[in-house]
């Protein structure tokens, strides 16, 4: 590990003005990936910009028909808020799911979105909820914010403080998981609101994060698990590695987006969670 700089910000101004300030200054969250990159060597900033000493990006409320989510706010948080499973459950259930119990008091929100690792749960929730991303900056929609493997939309000294999802008629996500990390090998999340049908899938793309347009158009002409396509989802599109081939995930997008739909409609789950479970709104 090469030597660093380190800076506790106690406000999201002082925060932009460090990283702004220190050339290759980095955020850190969670560190759940910054800090095993760093002992490694895969990365080397010349400073750390420590977010956890502000208060105002920790915390869940619902505003305007939304459920707004600080950026600082731990998973196991979010899995245990009153107010995200009375509102939102599937995403509570979502965050349950993450890691162990180490990674959940540790992670946040707004690290694993800025990361945007491609086989990581909560892109899947934004993506298929149409959530808005806020910044010290701007706001911008999921649709926009995820632009590639382990890309975003962020700019530099650009600083998530806050997510907000909307709350739709129903929603439930459904992952395989790889055994060892927890993370999706593939997985589903699915919401239908009032004007349209979202189908987001993490773990599989060759480039992260995707809607599944096929299957969004099909559930939005009938939400039956049996009016989804088969192998929707061109193969050269998906991930092969030592985890799962590229037909292995064209397999589990079906089969996961067939529970996630019969969790959405009230089914109860068949499966284990163990084996990726169905988190249901």
């Amino acid at each position: 590990m090469k030597p660093f700089q380190y800076r506790l910000a106690k406000s999201v101004p002082e925060a932009v003005a460090a990283l702004a300030q220190i050339a290759e200054a980095r955020p850190l969250a969670g560190g759940m990936t910054l800090i095993p990159a760093l002992k490694h060597g895969l990365a080397a900033p010349a400073a750390l910009v420590d977010l956890g000493g502000i208060a105002s990006l920790r915390g869940v409320s619902f505003e305007n028909g939304e459920l707004v989510v600080g950026a600082m706010t731990t998973h196991a948080a979010v899995a245990g808020s009153p107010i995200v499973n009375e509102r939102l459950p599937a995403l509570g259930r979502l965050a349950g799911g993450i890691g162990d119990p180490q990674v959940r008091h540790r992670g946040t929100l707004g690290g694993s979105v800025a990361n945007n690792d491609p086989a990581a749960d909560y892109p899947a929730g934004c993506l298929g909820l149409g959530a808005t991303i806020v910044t010290n900056l701007r706001t911008v929609s999921a649709d926009e914010f995820f632009t590639g493997f382990f890309s975003t939309a962020l700019a530099p000294a650009e600083v998530i403080t806050s997510i907000r999802f909307p709350v739709p008629m129903r929603a439930a996500y459904v992952k395989f998981a790889n055994q060892a990390s927890r993370y999706a090998t593939v997985g589903v999340f699915i919401s239908q609101s009032a004007n349209a049908v979202r189908v987001a899938v993490t773990g599989a793309g060759r480039s992260g994060v995707f809607r599944a347009g096929e299957m969004e158009q099909a559930l939005a002409k009938d939400f039956r698990p049996e009016t989804l396509p088969a192998h929707c989802v061109a193969l050269d599109d998906l991930n092969t590695d030592l985890h799962a081939s590229a037909e292995y995930r064209s397999h589990l997008i079906n089969v996961l987006a067939r529970r996630a739909v019969e969790a959405c409609m009230g089914a109860p789950s068949r499966h284990p969670v163990r084996h990726g479970g169905a988190y249901a709104f």
